[in-house]
């Protein structure tokens, strides 16, 4: 029987068994990241450069972009390396700072999806409150509120998790560390408090989605009272993604009847 404090590192689990796959998903692993990291530095770069773009709902992509880039950076730069290198270990520390790192960042962009959902919402249907709602102020706070929350959210899964005792091993079923895989490694009984921050994670998750669907909802209603339909196309083009965050604008304060 070992702990957590005799074991030195994880194994993961291997992304192929044979070299040639191992190679393959190392370019493909390439390809994506890159890819990602393209993609989230233009909008960063866009953003940060651009004095039109310096609105609040650019201002939330350019902070959603952050996370994203670092959340690819979590993960797939060590999946990488083992493809490469035919390995499976990740330190007991590196292990704990993918767990860390994971859930700060998606609950990041959690956080930053939901504000962005209430920004098109206060444009939509509130559009002459909306300066006085969503002021320069307002939204550094609510991004910083956003990151902080991420943050003290991952420090109780992590301090929790790493915590407890581990008595089945160190060998994980993913690629990379999670809190579900090292989960299986508790001792009986010792995981039902991790259990617990998880069921409170996922209720305020839940929370964060009930609060986006019912944005949503509000924005199509509003939008579909606009008589004009080429405004109520402008309006929908804006605001009918899922993921905000993919179609964003300025403002649409325009598409609305005067």
């Amino acid at each position: 029987m070992s702990n957590s404090s005799s074991i030195s590192h994880f194994l993961l689990l291997p992304l192929a068994d044979t070299r040639q796959l191992q190679l393959l998903h190392f370019c493909l692993l390439l390809g994506i990241s890159l890819a990602a990291l393209l993609g989230n530095g233009l909008i960063i770069s866009a953003v940060a450069c651009s004095h039109h773009l310096h609105m609040p709902m650019f201002f939330f992509l350019l902070n959603l972009a952050l996370s994203d880039l670092g959340s690819i950076c979590t993960t797939v730069p060590k999946a990488m390396h083992n493809s490469l290198w035919d390995t499976r270990n990740i330190s007991y520390s590196g292990c704990t700072a993918q767990v860390f790192l994971l859930i700060f960042l998606l609950g990041t962009e959690l956080a930053l999806l939901t504000v962005m959902c209430y920004d098109r919402y206060v444009s939509i249907c509130k559009p002459l409150h909306y300066r006085t709602l969503l002021g320069s102020r307002a939204c550094a706070h609510m991004s910083a509120a956003a990151w902080a929350s991420a943050f003290l959210n991952g420090l109780m899964h992590t301090a929790n998790t790493f915590s407890l005792p581990l008595c089945h091993g160190n060998a994980l079923g993913q690629y990379f560390c999670e809190i579900p895989q090292i989960l299986k490694l508790f001792c009986s009984k010792s995981y039902l408090r991790e259990l617990a921050v998880i069921v409170v994670s996922l209720c305020l998750g839940f929370g964060c989605f009930v609060f986006m669907v019912f944005s949503c909802v509000q924005i199509f209603r509003a939008v579909l009272r606009i008589p004009s339909e080429q405004r109520r196309h402008k309006a929908f083009s804006t605001c009918l993604p899922h993921l905000p965050h993919k179609f964003p604008s300025s403002s649409a304060l325009s598409f609305l009847p005067t």
